[in-house]
């Protein structure tokens, strides 16, 4: 007969067993609780990107500077309260981040889908993600969910840690590494920028000052982007904005990228074969780049009890 001593000590391996699958990110996690979450999300996705295109590099973005910040756990979409310093206020969001009308009516659908909040907001913008690239022509992948929601944000962080378009070079694999992602995660993860816009006060520097841009290239962008004033004036960052194709990377070779921190990565430095590699490999991007999603959609989540899974998107239980 087993001792009391015995059934502790079972009774304790159980529980961590049960602590490591519970804080463990997993593809089939909403399987058996709510099977129609995903599909809901493609079709509210797919409908939103074909009303208007640019929403998909809108999208993918937020899920990028949500994990940047404290790890991938949707403080971004928080709203400002007495409690709560929003991420939305952060410089690199004010005015720039977009989609959360989007992620909001997603949340609405999913919980009405699965007869209550079951699925959390932070693996909603890991999703939409994947989902959003896969609508403009790009690789799928799986994503691993499990993921739970903050209950705090940080203003501060954003401005900190989201990478910055003026970045140099060190300073941008520094900022990734900080992430726990490498040289390799920082340009083939750029290469989202083969999506979407940029606005004119995040690139008027590089195209009235800087000597590593084709002229050509710069007098065209200048054209909707005068010396003063029009900052908010949007330009494409490559020639194919709605759609996940190698122009970006074309686009560095030929001194054509739009940021700063864009030709930074083809500037003579450490990653130039990598640019030299995915300009001219699409299986090689689009295989990369799943793998990158993945990487970073692990950064810091919460998991088992930790967070909550919110009721609304926009603010804590």
């Amino acid at each position: 007969m087993a001792s009391s001593s015995t059934f502790s000590l079972c009774g304790y391996l159980l529980l961590v067993l049960v602590a490591t699958a519970s804080s463990s990110l997993t593809p089939s996690y909403y399987d058996g609780v709510c099977p129609n979450a995903l599909p809901t999300i493609k079709r509210v996705v797919e409908a939103a990107v074909y009303r208007e295109r640019r929403m998909g590099a809108s999208l993918l973005r937020l899920h990028f500077h949500d994990c940047f910040v404290n790890g991938c756990d949707a403080s971004i979409l928080l709203d400002p309260s007495p409690t709560i310093d929003s991420e939305k206020n952060a410089l690199p969001n004010a005015n720039s981040a977009r989609g959360f009308e989007v992620i909001d009516q997603i949340k609405s659908e999913v919980d009405k889908a699965c007869g209550g909040a079951v699925v959390s907001c932070a693996d909603i913008l890991a999703v939409v993600a994947r989902d959003s690239v896969v609508a403009l022509g790009g690789p799928t992948w799986a994503v691993q969910l499990g993921r739970r929601d903050s209950t705090t944000a940080s203003r501060t962080a954003a401005e900190t840690d989201l990478p910055s378009p003026f970045a140099d070079l060190p300073e941008l694999i520094n900022g990734f590494k900080k992430q726990g992602l490498d040289e390799k995660d920082l340009v083939v993860l750029s290469g989202a920028h083969t999506l979407g816009f940029s606005k004119c006060g995040a690139f008027k520097n590089r195209i009235y000052n800087e000597t590593n841009v084709d002229p050509n290239f710069a007098q065209k962008r200048r054209s909707t982007c005068p010396p003063s004033g029009g900052d908010g004036n949007l330009a494409p960052l490559d020639p194919t904005p709605a759609r996940f194709d190698l122009a970006y990377f074309t686009n560095l070779k030929n001194k054509k990228g739009l940021l700063h921190s864009d030709q930074q990565l083809f500037n003579g430095g450490s990653t130039d074969n990598l640019v030299n590699t995915y300009s001219s490999n699409a299986p090689a991007f689009w295989n990369d780049f799943a793998n990158s999603m993945v990487k970073m959609g692990n950064i810091r989540p919460l998991t088992g009890n930790q967070g909550q899974v919110r009721l609304n998107c926009k603010m804590v239980n």
